[in-house]
């Protein structure tokens, strides 16, 4: 007798159809086949304009990506998987609109870059698993039949057209970096929505007194955390009142506002203001919990933003000691990194700093 199935919701296969048309997108690409050779060619020249050489090559890692490399025994065990015949993922390009008709690598950086080096003799094989005997040799030590059958494996790019819209374009660029090392928000901000304000950001997160008061890991430095703070610092003092639930949402909509219109003059004064500000009136750890190294975000935004809104109130202000209430249970409970994100939260533990700073805590 068959089991006795679980109850279901009926399925509607029209309505479940509709919905896949509906969220359906018609993306514009090319599927292009190259042997590594002319990858490689393609690709070598990056970076050579910090040399004089003002020729840039067809394919180039944007900024957000250059930080991110592969360890050597990962560089090998890929160059390890080409020689050995094993399928090669995709590369994902993307067309951008210049003059040079020039492709910008989203996804296969990593992979271009490694297969750029062990042409190029600089990457020496270690830590092979199916080839030991290539252990410790480089390109040029490989006999020039294996490198002209090296060179001529071919791999297969998708070249995203021009035309895209900017919500294609960020849907894909998620999608294909939902790996073990996933690129954080503030990293693919920088790919697809580059713009003025995005600029502005990064020039907020050099700031020596963000580094000063908000102390990261260097992990956390390379993605892109000071520039996330910075951010956040400018969305929530001009918009904590709007923010509903999802702050990636929140964060996403502000950057494409302000990257068509924004006071560049204005954000900085303000911005540089409350920095100082931080610096005089909360001595020695600035946005850190006392006892701890590296800054959290939901402590720096309390603070910093709570500070801009008391600013507003009081340009002069000179608030009394900030040392009590900011190394408080009540604080750290409002700050805590599982504080929920809510509405009523944020809008709460910003008011706190806010409401202590002007003398007037409920």
């Amino acid at each position: 007798m068959p089991a006795q199935q679980p109850n279901l919701p009926q399925l509607n296969t029209a309505q479940a159809e509709a919905q896949i048309e509906e969220h359906r997108k018609v993306v514009d690409y090319n599927i292009i086949e190259y042997p590594i050779e002319v990858i490689v060619a393609k690709y070598q020249g990056e970076g050579d304009e910090e040399n004089g050489n003002l020729s840039k090559p067809e394919f180039y890692v944007p900024d957000y990506q250059r930080e991110h490399t592969w360890d050597e025994k990962r560089k090998s065990k890929f160059i390890e998987s080409v020689l050995i015949g094993l399928p090669i993922p995709f590369l994902f390009l993307a067309e951008v609109q210049d003059e040079e008709g020039r492709l910008e690598i989203v996804d296969g950086s990593q992979r271009i870059r490694t297969l750029t080096e062990f042409v190029s003799g600089k990457l020496v094989l270690n830590d092979l698993e199916k080839l030991p005997m290539l252990n410790g040799f480089t390109y040029d030590q490989l006999p020039l039949a294996r490198q002209r059958k090296f060179n001529r494996t071919t791999i297969r790019i998708i070249a995203l057209s021009d035309e895209a819209d900017e919500e294609t374009r960020r849907d894909l660029f998620e999608r294909i970096n939902t790996g073990s090392d996933p690129l954080r928000d503030m990293e693919q901000r920088r790919g697809i929505m580059r713009g003025p304000f995005v600029s502005f950001i990064e020039k907020c997160a050099a700031h020596p007194l963000l580094h000063k008061l908000a102390p990261l890991a260097p992990s956390y430095v390379k993605r892109r955390e000071r520039e996330e703070f910075a951010l956040r610092f400018f969305a929530y003092a001009e918009r904590y009142l709007d923010f509903d639930k999802s702050v990636k949402e929140f964060l996403d909509q502000y950057v494409r506002d302000k990257n068509l219109t924004f006071d560049e003059n204005v954000m900085w004064a303000e911005y540089d203001r409350m920095l100082k500000f931080v610096y005089l009136h909360f001595p020695e750890k600035g946005f850190r919990r006392r006892n701890f190294r590296t800054a959290k975000r939901v402590r720096y935004e309390a603070i910093s933003v709570g500070v801009t809104l008391a600013l507003r109130v009081n340009p002069e202000l000179q608030p009394p000691p900030t040392e009590d209430w900011s190394e408080g249970e009540e604080f750290r409970e409002l700050t805590t990194s599982d504080s929920s994100n809510s509405k009523p939260r944020v809008k709460l533990r910003i008011e706190y700093v806010r409401d202590h700073l002007l003398g007037n805590p409920a």
